[in-house]
């Protein structure tokens, strides 16, 4: 069947031509200035120790001048063609000044939706919108960035629409799950291995310093410390810095998490998006009884490796009970702590001796459980309807053996759930009951009952497909040039 030429002319553009509806909003009239503030900084960094050495400030202060008004025009012209606003079911975002870009943000692939505030935005009043999504990357189209109370606001209704409700319903109120006192947070940075091993590395080079005094050495003894100032700042900045004020609440539309010394983080993980959680406990915290409970979301599986440590967070510190506690808030109906397990055969000894012992794997109905570690102990934990593959895996050792392992797959993140070294037999039927579990859980999972009781007092608001068993298409962009 074919088209008549007029019509296709027609078809094309009206394809090109797609104005931004007169309902669609803007960012932060501040939004030049924050995004284009490190990249002056940067400039007056690099270009200004030339300037010194060739006595050329004269010159310098026009350059960076041209530089500071041709960026605040460019930010400007960005600002002002950028709008975004609702599109029947998903967010839509238009964005470009000479290429027109066109980012629609499918809301019933909403994964979870991130509120940031650096430091540069809290004294400014203004934060920055993430969302989440299946299947992306990365945060599709992040919102830098808006005023405090629109980008509370908006979350609240990018969560209703994606559950399926009115969009005009406020945000849902919170019960406060857990608190991490400020003592117990310190404690547990103190006893993290890179604390550890930065002290030790800076008192084992003052020790020998002291042994061997020489003036000739010590600006070579100083920058020998410069690695161990390092290990400690990055433990006291991973730990203490990015979990300050720990709190993590339930609502009807997620898990809240609120958190940041400087920069700070208030992340909503609706209801049924976790893939799999992992407790943990090192061994220095061992003898607190301390573990850390980390988690897998689909959305934030293409994050960088910093950006993946600070979503996958869900308990930075905790005992034992209260970690239990939060595990089975988070998988209802289940608690994986008390699942039965069965243990590694004997011949699993040659290839871990001083932990086969701990080789453990269980099922239930709804979860399967997987215990390993003799320093660091964990407890890794999938959901069977979040289990994305199950696959055998043998290496050569574990041939001559007879043995296998079974691999659970999530979603890319901190959670690795790895059934090691079974009888190669038994590996082969542990692959096919869980692919089997995996199926008939997906056809019970029904995440989109999102807020049942707030939907029964607003009228449904379709939103679309929102099982998430469907296409891992996260968003589409269309560019007109």
């Amino acid at each position: 069947m074919t088209s008549a030429p007029g019509s296709e002319a027609e078809g094309a553009k009206a394809a090109r031509v797609d104005p931004t509806p007169d309902h669609f909003r803007r960012l932060h009239p501040l939004t030049p200035l924050l995004r284009g503030w490190a990249f002056l900084a940067a400039a007056i960094a690099f270009g200004g120790q030339d300037a010194l050495r060739s006595g050329e400030m004269g010159r310098f202060g026009l350059t960076v001048l041209a530089i500071a008004i041709i960026g605040m025009i460019t930010g400007l012209m960005s600002w002002w063609f950028t709008r975004y606003g609702f599109d029947g079911g998903a967010l839509r975002i238009d964005s470009g000044v000479l290429n027109r870009r066109s980012r629609r943000v499918r809301l019933d692939r909403l994964q979870a939706v991130d509120i940031n505030r650096p430091l540069a935005g809290r004294l400014l009043g203004v934060s920055e919108l993430r969302l989440e999504v299946a299947g992306g990357g990365k945060a599709e189209a992040p919102l830098q960035y808006l005023a405090v109370d629109d980008a509370v606001r908006l979350r609240a209704e990018l969560l209703a629409r994606a559950a399926g409700i009115d969009a005009d319903t406020p945000e849902a109120p919170e019960r406060v799950v857990h608190e991490v006192p400020l003592d117990r947070l310190i404690w547990s940075t103190v006893l993290s291995g890179a604390f550890i091993t930065g002290v030790v590395f800076i008192v084992g080079i003052a020790i020998a310093f002291l042994f061997f005094r020489d003036s000739n050495v010590t600006f070579g003894v100083l920058s020998s410390m410069v690695p161990g100032i390092i290990a400690i700042g990055a433990a006291l900045w991973a730990q203490l810095g990015r979990n300050f004020a720990f709190v993590l609440a339930e609502s009807p539309d997620g898990y809240r998490i609120r958190k940041g010394l400087l920069d700070t983080q208030h992340q909503t993980v609706p209801p049924g998006r976790v893939q799999g959680v992992a407790m943990r406990q090192p061994l220095l915290w061992r003898g607190k009884g301390w573990v850390r409970l980390d988690v897998d979301v689909a959305g934030y599986s293409g994050e960088s490796g910093e950006d993946s440590q600070r979503t996958s967070t869900l308990l930075p510190v905790a005992t034992y009970d209260e970690a239990a506690e939060v595990l089975r808030h988070v998988l209802p109906g289940t608690d994986p702590l008390s699942v039965p397990l069965s243990y590694a055969p004997r011949p699993a000894r040659w290839l871990r001796p001083f932990g086969w012992k701990r080789l453990a794997y269980g099922v239930d109905e709804h979860v399967v459980v997987v215990r390993e570690g003799v320093l660091s102990r964990a407890i890794t934990t999938v959901p069977h309807a979040k289990t994305q593959s199950v696959r055998v895996v043998q290496g050569p050792l574990q041939r001559r053996l007879g043995l296998a392992s079974v691999a659970v797959d999530t979603t890319p993140g901190p959670v690795d759930a790895v059934i090691r070294h079974r009888y190669a037999a038994e590996a082969r039927t542990i692959v096919e009951e869980q692919a089997e579990r995996a199926r008939l859980a997906r056809k019970a999972d029904v995440p989109e009952q999102w807020m049942a009781r707030y939907r029964q007092q607003s009228a449904p608001a379709p939103a679309g497909d929102a099982d998430g068993d469907g296409p891992p298409a996260a968003s589409s962009e269309r560019d007109q040039e």
